[in-house]
């Protein structure tokens, strides 16, 4: 893989795509926007921007099984603004709901008292 794509690959994980705009990662590994954006989808398979929302999801669902946060919270820490699209994405991605998936995890709440 080209080196200035593993490089931003690493910067994407290290920010949890959080802040991070794809014009800020071109110019850090010395590539146009629309040159960083074609060598991405080339050498990774997908278009930035849909690399950044299924590692927003992914982690989505490591939150999930590990915290006790709600989905609302997960969302907000991942950096979903709009509830459906989050659920509607998160649906498509892995073929269950977030609710669904909090549910299923139901060890990673906090007891009721």
């Amino acid at each position: 893989m080209e080196v200035r794509i593993v490089h931003a690959l690493s910067v994407l994980a290290a920010s949890g795509g959080r802040d991070i705009s794809f014009d800020q990662i071109a110019r850090q590994v010395n590539l146009s926007p629309s040159r960083f954006r074609h060598l991405f989808r080339v050498e990774v398979g997908s278009a930035p921007g849909t690399y950044l929302k299924q590692l927003r999801l992914q982690q989505a669902k490591h939150l999930f099984g590990t915290t006790f946060l709600q989905v609302k919270e997960v969302r907000n820490v991942i950096g979903f603004a709009d509830a459906s699209h989050f659920s509607r994405d998160y649906k498509r991605l892995f073929g269950t709901s977030p609710s669904t998936e909090r549910r299923g995890k139901s060890f990673a709440r906090a007891p009721r008292k």
